[in-house]
C-alpha cells in the first residue's frame, strides 16, 4: 500500500477503493459502510486495499 492509498483510505474511503479495485461490488459495499459510519468504511477500505 502506498502512502497515497493510506491517506485516501482515512479521508475518503470510497475513492481509495475505487482507485484500487475499480467500480464494482467492493466500491458499493464501501459506500454503504461509509454512509452507516466512517469507521466501518475506513476499516473496509484498509481491508480491501491490503489484498
Amino acid at each position: 500500500m502506498s502512502i497515497l492509498t493510506i491517506i485516501l483510505s482515512i479521508i475518503f474511503p470510497p475513492l481509495a477503493v475505487a482507485l484500487n479495485k475499480g467500480v464494482g461490488k467492493d466500491l458499493i459495499i464501501n459506500i454503504i459502510l461509509t454512509i452507516l459510519g466512517i469507521i466501518p468504511g475506513i476499516i473496509h477500505a484498509f481491508y480491501v486495499n491490503s489484498k
